[in-house]
């Protein structure tokens, strides 16, 4: 793959997400739910103040072509764009009290799940098709996880829920493909905003004071959320979705690194196999993808070595 803007925006997404613990371990003394009302409330004020002042031409557009939809599509987009809005929600909420109170590790964790039990829900529901090398990988997967819930299923568990929540996030997302990707998130954090603030006054806990928490927060909506999300939709106009797929186990990865290295946190001999085993079964699933380049470049070498 050809290093262009392109890669280089994805890449980049991708790596700064990976430092997001950074930014919400400090937090851990907060309730998870406090964290997530701020930042749904913060991000929904962001976001409609970039549309509102920069986005005009957008929103015009896309209500101009919701209004020609048929009744059928107008009910699908709205369904798909709502739901996915509750997915992304609950995905944002479990992986905050798994980062802050269960172990960075298993946070990490679930995004390297993610992509493998995405593709499984996809067969089912989807009817997505897999090769035999991809159904291999997966159990390879389902194998590392097996090992890595011997004597850590909390881990385990946890790191599931939220790859399963973000997993079925993907899997409604990919039918709904009538509208602006930005103007969607946006309209699924407003709605995930209004089913939260009736909830609001009887679940949340005093109002910070702490300039930590504030600074934090500001941190983790401009540079882990409205940044790497440019830099997302900005390297899907030029490269294709499998290519960046491949590049979202940077996150995970830098994750686990941070949490081995920074965190002390404690690693078995068999946790490493088993994200050894799970790294195997990435290159397993993408090994077509990954070697298409060598392999649309042999022709051409050989016709040079005549």
């Amino acid at each position: 793959m050809r290093l262009n803007k392109y890669y280089l925006a994805a890449f980049s997404a991708f790596f700064i997400w990976g430092f997001f613990s950074l930014a919400l371990k400090p937090l851990y003394n907060y309730p998870s739910l406090d964290i997530l009302f701020y930042r749904v409330f913060f991000s929904v004020t962001t976001m409609l103040l970039i549309n509102l002042c920069f986005r005009k031409k957008v929103l015009k557009k896309d209500w101009n072509q919701f209004k020609k939809m048929t009744a059928k599509q107008k009910r699908s987009v709205i369904v798909l764009t709502l739901g996915g809005g509750v997915f992304l929600s609950s995905n944002w909420f479990v992986f905050i009290y798994v980062m802050n109170h269960i172990s960075v590790k298993a946070a990490s964790l679930a995004y390297l799940i993610c992509p493998i039990l995405t593709t499984i829900l996809a067969f089912f529901i989807l009817k997505e098709k897999l090769s035999k090398w991809q159904w291999f990988a997966v159990i390879i997967s389902i194998f590392s996880c097996v090992l890595l819930s011997l004597n850590h299923f909390e881990d385990i568990f946890y790191s599931l829920i939220t790859a399963a929540t973000y997993a079925m996030y993907i899997i409604s997302q990919r039918k709904n493909s009538e509208m602006d990707k930005f103007l969607v998130l946006t309209i699924q954090l407003v709605f995930t905003a209004l089913i939260l603030i009736p909830f609001y006054p009887h679940y949340s806990g005093a109002l910070p004071t702490e300039s930590l928490f504030y600074g934090c927060l500001f941190v983790i909506i401009v540079c882990f959320t409205i940044i790497p999300l440019f830099l997302n939709l900005y390297a899907l106009q030029g490269i294709n979705s499998s290519a960046v797929g491949i590049m979202i186990y940077i996150n995970p990865i830098i994750g686990f690194l941070i949490a081995i290295f920074y965190y002390k946190e404690q690693v078995t001999a068999l946790q490493l196999f088993s994200y050894f085993l799970i790294l195997v079964s990435i290159v397993v699933f993408n090994e077509k993808l990954i070697f298409a380049r060598k392999l649309k470049m042999a022709p051409s070498e050989i016709e040079g070595l005549k």
